[in-house]
């Protein structure tokens, strides 16, 4: 049992901490031994309006929003400073919230957050608008200016990186946030705000209630004095939460679930792509909407490949997240895990063959379950359509470029996809045709700030990181001066 505590545990409202209106906390559990290491607030209706008002008055008040672009900018390049300052605790805190291998969370997460912020940081020095030659006797315009105050809703599996890519832009482009973290990974975001305040952003700008997402995270949706609301988690939250911003009219992003296709052409190099399908479906244990959980194969090297996967994914380590050699942790929570075994009873149910794995890893008393790969389903099973959301792999042959691609775009997602293949040509014609928000050739999970991601079809709408996440959070002003 770890003695880990946080201080103060509690909401961050107007720069103070502050209790639950109601006085009510919340267990926050280590998933690798099932055991609780601390409590936090638990937000109420009453508690988001606090926020919200706060981050309200913040922003009329010109606190954040008054600031040149240039001035948010070097606070922001200050919270990078401060991340990579602060990396081996802020690695280990989400490690402990979430399950991450101490590893994954270092080189992925903490390094990915830092540049998320210095990456906008520099995009705010530039932020500007455009003059427009119009037929008019008349200057014309543009200013961009920031939208009021964000709701930033976020998810259990990356909550450092899901949250940076909200808050840092909506910073960038003068904005006020009421974050709200998934309820059972708060702790990341509760050490953020420290930091955030360090670092100089204004109080009020920057607000974070914890709290169960049908309360708090519904008060926050139906807030009027919300502008804009930013989601990443599941394809069903998502459409409430987009019904309920289209009721109020207002703007909404939405990176939804996903359940990526991975293509492997019989002329790729197999090492290499026997190296990123692994990565794709086992990356942070499955729990990762740009996952890679379907496996097509060309049918010349589907034996081969599906032999290759049976001696290579059992020998990946699975185990304790905070021993530098493990690759795959536990599942960020018990029902997560109950989940995972349902897909996979249901592929037994249906004939499936289990490749690999197919079991719970008993460690620790933690949620564990042994990376698993699965062949001889149907196209339309369930196992296969439906987003699992785990170390789960299925694998199936195709026999033309035309059956693959019809086969990644079946499902009702769209957020990723990849192609291996020693074929630029065919690497350039099935990317266009492939349906889904950023398309990997020849690896998978290459991220960075720069590069714009989201869904279409049910993972989505709307795009974060790259300038195009900027323009998700200012609205555009014309000016046009008669010049008669």
């Amino acid at each position: 049992m770890t003695t880990f505590e946080i201080d103060p545990g509690r909401l961050f409202i107007g720069g103070q901490w502050r209790e639950a209106a109601d006085g009510a906390r919340t267990e926050v559990v280590d998933p690798s031994r099932g055991t609780v290491v601390t409590t936090v607030a638990e937000a109420g209706a009453a508690d988001v309006d606090a926020a919200v008002k706060a981050a309200r008055a913040a922003f009329d008040a010109g606190r954040w929003s008054g600031l040149s672009g240039r001035e948010r900018g070097r606070v922001l390049l200050r919270v990078a400073e401060l991340i990579r300052a602060e990396a081996d605790e802020i690695a280990r805190l989400e490690s402990l919230d979430v399950g991450k291998p101490i590893t994954l969370a270092h080189a992925v997460d903490v390094t990915n957050a830092a540049n998320d912020y210095e990456y906008f940081a520099s995009l705010a020095f530039s932020l500007d608008g455009a003059t427009r030659d119009t037929p008019m006797n008349a200057l014309a315009y543009t200013r961009r200016g920031p939208l009021g105050v964000v709701a930033a809703i976020t998810p259990f599996n990356f909550p450092l990186i899901l949250a940076g890519s909200k808050i840092a832009p909506a910073l960038a482009a003068g904005n006020t946030v009421v974050h709200k973290p998934a309820d059972e990974t708060p702790l990341s975001a509760l050490y953020m705000a420290g930091l955030f305040q360090r670092a100089g952003v204004p109080d009020g700008v920057v607000n974070v209630v914890t709290g169960a997402g049908p309360v708090a995270g519904e008060a926050l949706l139906r807030h009027p004095g919300v502008d804009k609301i930013a989601f990443t988690g599941s394809t069903a939250i998502g459409r409430h939460a987009a019904s309920v911003a289209g009721e109020n009219l207002k703007p909404v992003t939405m990176e939804l679930g996903g359940n990526a296709a991975h293509i492997v052409f019989e002329d790729a190099d197999l090492e290499k792509a026997v190296g990123a399908v692994i990565k794709g479906f086992v990356f942070n244990t499955g729990q990762f909407c740009m996952g890679g959980p379907r496996l097509l194969v060309a049918r010349p090297v589907y034996r081969t490949l599906l032999n290759i996967l049976a001696e290579a994914v059992p020998g990946v380590p699975v185990g304790d997240p905070r021993k530098v050699e493990t690759v795959v942790g536990p599942m960020a929570g018990e029902k997560h895990l109950r989940k995972v075994e349902e897909y996979v009873e249901l592929a037994r149910k249906e004939g499936a063959r289990i490749v690999c794995g197919g079991e719970r890893l008993d460690l620790d008393g933690g949620y564990y379950y042994k990376p698993t790969v699965i062949a001889d389903l149907a196209n339309d099973s369930r196992v296969v359509q439906e987003e699992i959301f785990g170390p789960v792999l299925t694998v199936q042959p195709f026999d033309d470029e035309d059956e693959a691609v019809t086969l990644a775009n079946s499902t009702p997602y769209g957020l990723a996809s990849g192609v291996q293949t020693g074929n630029l040509a065919r690497a350039h014609r099935v990317a266009d045709r492939l349906q889904a928000g950023i398309v990997w050739v020849n690896d998978w999970a290459m991220l960075d700030p720069a590069v714009p991601f989201g869904g279409v079809k049910d993972s989505g709408f709307g795009r974060e990181y790259g300038p195009e996440a900027l323009s998700a959070y200012t609205k555009v002003k014309s000016v046009v001066v008669s010049l008669d």
